[in-house]
C-alpha cells in the first residue's frame, strides 16, 4: 500500500514523472555500475562535495555534468543534486521554490537504492542513509514534525543494517557513532525518552564518539557534516567549548567561504568570550549576500555590544532587529532567535516582567537551554 502510494504521487506530479523516467533509462547501467568502487568515480565526488562546501556552486555543477555522463543513472547523482540545492540556496526553508526539486531527487534516489540495491548492497545502503539523513536534516530544521517521524521509522532498520556494513566504507561510522551515542546521551539530556529507550538496542557513547571522530577524518559523502554533528555534540551535550573551538576553526579554516561555518566560527568565540577576535570577524560579513547570514551577524553584534561595551541601549535595538529579520526563515530561525531572547532578557533586569517574558520565549525557541551566552 505505501509503495502505491509512492506511486501514485509520482504519476501525479509531472517533474517527479521525467525525473524517474530519465532514471529507468538508466536501469541497466544501475545494475552494473559502482561508484565507490571507482578511485575516479570516489575523487570526483571528493572534488564536487569540495566545491559545494566552499560555496563554489559553478564548479559544482561541472563536476556533476562529468559524473553524469560517466555514471548515468546512479542514485548517488540525485544525492549529489540535492546536496547542491540545499547550499545554494541555504537556508532551504519548507517554503522555498527549489525544495520539490530537492525533495523528488532524494526521494528518487532513496526509491532507486531501495530497489537495485542486491548487485552493490553496501554502496547502495550508504546512499540511501546519505539521502535520508539529508531529508531528515531539512525537514527536521524546519519543523516538519509530520514529515520526521514516518522517515525516522522508517530509517532505524537501514541504520541497524549499518552495522553489518561497517568495515565497507568510512561513512558508515557517521550512522553507527550517531546511534550508538544518541543512545545513551539523548535520553539523559531529555528524561522524557528514558521510558522508552529501553526498546532500542544499548549504544556506546564513547565508541559512538571514536566513531564520529573516523567519519569526520575519511568519509566519501559525509565528512563536513559529520564535523557538524560532533559539534552540536560537544557543545550541547558534552558542554566543551573547547572542542567545539577545535572543530569550528578547522570547518572555518577549510571552507572559509561557507557562510554557515563562519557563522558557527563567531558563534563558538562568543561562547569562549573571545569578543575581540569575534568582533573582527562580524564586521566584513555584515555586508554578506545572503540575508540569513547578515541576521546571524545582527543578532551577534547585539552579543558584543552587550558584554564588550556594555551599551544595554543599543545591544536591545540590535537584539530586536535580529529577531525581526529572523520571523522570515520560520523555524529555521529560532536558535538565533532564541539568543537574541535570552540577550533581552539579560538587557531588561530592571523590568522583572520583560525580562521572564524574554527568557521564557526565549527556553521555547530551544532545545539548549544551556546554550544562551550568559
Amino acid at each position: 500500500m505505501q509503495f502505491k502510494r509512492h506511486i501514485n504521487f509520482i504519476l501525479h506530479n509531472n517533474f517527479l514523472r521525467r525525473i524517474l523516467f530519465t532514471a529507468l533509462l538508466c536501469i541497466p547501467q544501475i545494475l552494473v555500475s559502482q561508484v565507490l568502487k571507482d578511485s575516479l568515480g570516489i575523487s570526483l565526488i571528493r572534488n564536487e562535495i569540495k566545491a559545494i562546501y566552499e560555496m563554489n556552486f559553478a564548479g559544482a555543477h561541472k563536476i556533476q555534468s562529468s559524473l553524469e555522463i560517466k555514471y548515468p543513472g546512479h542514485p548517488s547523482l540525485l544525492l549529489l543534486r540535492s546536496m547542491i540545492i540545499y547550499k545554494e540556496n541555504y537556508p532551504l526553508t519548507s517554503v522555498s521554490p527549489d525544495r520539490v526539486s530537492f525533495e523528488s531527487n532524494l526521494k528518487i534516489c532513496i526509491h532507486i537504492c531501495e530497489t537495485y540495491n542486491q548487485q552493490n548492497e553496501a554502496e547502495f545502503l550508504l546512499i540511501n542513509l546519505c539521502a535520508r539523513g539529508l531529508l531528515l536534516m531539512f525537514y527536521a530544521d524546519n519543523n516538519l514534525k509530520s514529515e520526521v517521524i514516518p522517515l525516522t521509522a522508517g530509517t532505524y532498520w537501514y541504520i541497524r543494517k549499518a552495522f553489518i556494513f561497517h568495515d565497507s566504507f568510512p561513512d558508515f561510522n557517521f550512522f553507527t557513532g550517531l546511534y550508538n551515542y544518541y543512545r545513551e546521551a539523548y535520553p539523559e539530556v531529555h528524561p522524557v525518552y528514558q521510558a522508552v529507550s529501553f526498546l532500542f538496542p544499548r549504544g556506546d557513547r564513547i565508541k559512538g564518539l571514536k566513531e564520529l571522530r573516523i567519519a569526520s577524518e575519511e568519509s566519501i559523502f559525509i565528512r563536513a557534516e559529520t564535523c557538524f554533528f560532533l559539534l552540536s555534540i560537544w557543545e550541547n551535550f558534552e558542554n566543551n567549548y573547547s572542542e567545539v573551538s577545535h572543530i569550528t576553526e578547522s570547518l572555518h579554516s577549510m571552507y572559509p567561504a561557507n557562510i554557515q561555518f563562519h557563522a558557527l566560527y563567531i558563534k563558538n568565540l562568543l561562547l569562549l568570550k573571545r569578543y575581540d577576535q569575534a568582533e573582527k570577524e562580524i564586521v566584513p560579513g555584515i555586508n554578506s549576500d545572503n540575508p540569513y547570514f547578515r541576521a546571524q551577524l545582527i543578532i551577534f553584534k547585539g552579543i558584543i555590544e552587550e558584554k564588550k561595551y556594555h551599551n544595554d541601549a543599543k545591544a536591545k535595538s540590535l537584539y530586536y532587529s535580529g529577531i525581526e529579520e529572523m520571523k522570515r526563515y520560520g523555524d529555521f530561525g529560532n536558535e538565533f532567535s532564541a539568543y537574541a531572547y535570552y540577550g533581552l532578557s539579560r538587557v531588561c533586569t530592571d523590568n522583572p516582567e520583560d525580562e521572564k517574558k524574554y527568557r521564557k520565549n526565549a527556553d521555547k525557541l530551544t532545545d539548549y537551554r544551556k546554550v544562551n551566552f550568559d
